[in-house]
């Protein structure tokens, strides 16, 4: 009798052990398929966010800006007048959105443009902000006010300007690459100082050290 019940509790504990088993494998499962699907989850997260980085940079790239000063033409002007400038280039870089204001011109302003120079070296008009009677630019150029001046627009391949002596052909690619290179420079003209009362270097917004 005795024989009997042993082996009817050995039966037991053996069944027990299985479905404790059982049980063991099953969550064992569960949490490998837990595991599994975090581990896809953050997978597509870094995924995402490294498709984002490039489209960011490029972004940063695409946004440019100059602060002009007396200090930066060549040769220096004194002058307390200044002037910020803030565009954006087209992703498929084919016009550039534009917006510059100058404040405290001394002189009464005659022009303003984009020149393609690198720093402490003049070189010649690619695009026109504005212009007045001696000095009216291409048709439809605004005309400058003083002492101070805001001019938003953009500008596309028909507002860029040639300049033979530096071999640029009218190209906004070539201005854009110009640009991106840090050879070219923003200015704004008064008749005390024709060359240029103010100027900036353009750069990339996370580059700019002006």
């Amino acid at each position: 009798m005795s024989h009997g019940i042993g082996a009817a509790q050995d039966c037991s504990y053996r069944m027990g052990r299985k479905n404790r088993s059982a049980t063991s494998l099953a969550m064992d499962s569960i949490s490998t398929t837990s595991e599994r699907r975090a581990k896809m989850k953050k997978l597509a997260i870094i995924t995402a966010l490294l498709a984002a980085f490039p489209a960011l940079s490029a972004s940063a790239d695409d946004k440019i800006r100059a602060k002009l000063m007396g200090f930066q033409e060549v040769p220096v002007v004194s002058t307390e007048a200044s002037a910020t400038f803030e565009a954006v280039i087209s992703p498929n870089g084919d016009a550039i959105d534009y917006d510059i204001t100058y404040t405290g011109i001394q002189g009464t302003v005659t022009q303003s443009h984009m020149h393609v120079g690198q720093r402490s070296v003049n070189g010649g008009v690619v695009l026109w902000v504005c212009g007045t009677t001696g000095t009216p630019g291409p048709a439809g150029t605004p005309t400058c006010t003083s002492p101070n001046g805001h001019f938003a627009g953009t500008w596309m391949a028909g507002n860029v300007q040639t300049v033979a002596t530096q071999q640029l052909g009218g190209d906004i690619g070539e201005v854009i690459t110009a640009i991106r290179a840090g050879n070219a420079y923003m200015n704004v003209h008064s008749n005390l100082s024709p060359g240029g009362e103010i100027r900036g270097q353009i750069r990339a917004n996370r580059r700019d050290r002006d």
